[in-house]
């Protein structure tokens, strides 16, 4: 069994998880006050890697690379969505630059999803 379809249900997993943090912290933003434009930012992208993971999942037979991309956008999303909403409702975050290392971390997964092009 390859780590492509070891994965594949973690991917459907957190596509799921990530939609639903998407759209409540979309509603966190519309309807919570304080400092909306964190749950904002926090909603986008989620919502922008929960369709992105499960077309990882959908795809994982023929991108090579989807159990690498989809990790590093699971862990960038948790991290920067993350430490958003710990921002938001404790004052501080998680951990010095907790979101940059997210960012990062999601970025690099979409670099992943372009090498399965060579490989």
């Amino acid at each position: 069994m390859s780590l492509n379809a070891r994965l594949e249900p973690m991917l459907y997993l957190f596509a799921g998880l990530f939609g639903l943090a998407g759209v409540a912290l979309a509603a966190l933003a519309a309807h919570g006050g304080g400092d909306a434009h964190l749950a904002a930012s926090a909603s986008a992208m989620c919502l922008a890697h929960a369709p992105a993971l499960l077309a990882l999942a959908i795809g994982a037979a023929k991108i090579r690379t989807a159990w690498l991309a989809g990790l590093l956008m699971i862990m960038g999303t948790a991290l920067f969505a993350g430490d958003l909403v710990t921002l938001r409702f404790t004052g501080s975050g998680m951990f010095p630059y907790a979101a940059p290392t997210g960012g990062w971390a999601m970025m690099l997964g979409w670099l992943a999803v372009s090498a399965s092009a060579f490989w």
